[in-house]
């Protein structure tokens, strides 16, 4: 069943783009990554959506997910509330609209 993990960022004002091209160019060619793609929701505020074979794929991406943060780490803010700098969740697919 699909799995989708979403991971929303607050990027320090003037570091957006810096936060983009931490992405491009295979960047975030995670392995069992089967697409993916960066929104922007607000002034300084993205979400990144990815879709994943299995929760298993997901979980064995982490540490290359991992690296690929630590590379803009310092471009991110605490988005407060205890969420830390990153507010990630995922989940199986209940309906295919």
């Amino acid at each position: 069943m699909q799995v989708y993990n979403v991971v929303k960022f607050r990027v320090t004002s003037g570091k957006e783009a810096n936060f983009i091209d931490a992405h491009r160019d295979g960047k975030a060619k995670w392995p069992g990554l089967e697409r993916g793609f960066i929104i922007q929701t607000g002034e300084q505020t993205f979400c990144l959506i990815g879709e994943w074979p299995s929760q298993e794929a997901l979980v064995a991406a982490r540490p290359a997910m991992i690296k690929t943060l630590d590379s803009f780490r310092a471009f991110l803010e605490d988005q407060g509330e205890g969420r830390g700098i990153t507010d990630a969740v995922s989940g199986t697919v209940v309906l295919d609209l």
